[in-house]
């Protein structure tokens, strides 16, 4: 099983495409060098599941683990498989199950507290050294 760091490296070395709920999640994510993150705030969901649709056939879902984040989670899962788009959930459960993150904006500042505390600053994402 991968560890935060290793998850961070294969993200930013894949790019996948991303679903987060409002622009602070995109920014905290941008700032460990991702780049394709679609929000969701202020948009029709059957917009976002058709833009993503048509853009790919695998995303990666990662609204927070609240109700309202568990709600618009299982809708835009149930549609985008609806749609044929894969919904790879693995860094998802890994984050809320292996760590004690509840809300996307606050990963970028989660990975910085993890690798100050393992001393693995070599390994960490590059957008996070700069």
């Amino acid at each position: 099983m991968l560890d935060l760091d290793q998850w961070i490296t294969k993200l930013v070395e894949e790019q996948p495409v991303i679903i987060v709920e409002g622009p602070k999640d995109k920014a905290s994510l941008a700032k460990l060098g991702l780049e394709n993150i679609i929000t969701l705030k202020g948009k029709p969901l059957y917009k976002v599941v058709e833009r993503i649709a048509q853009a790919t056939n695998e995303c990666i879902i990662l609204t927070d683990l609240d109700q309202e984040g568990k709600k618009i989670y299982a809708r835009l899962r149930s549609d985008l498989q609806k749609h044929g788009v894969k919904v790879d959930d693995r860094f998802r459960h890994f984050l809320f199950k292996q760590t004690d993150l509840r809300q996307i904006e606050g990963l970028f500042r989660y990975v910085q507290r993890h690798d100050e505390e393992s001393g693995d600053r070599a390994e960490v994402a590059p957008a996070l050294l700069q």
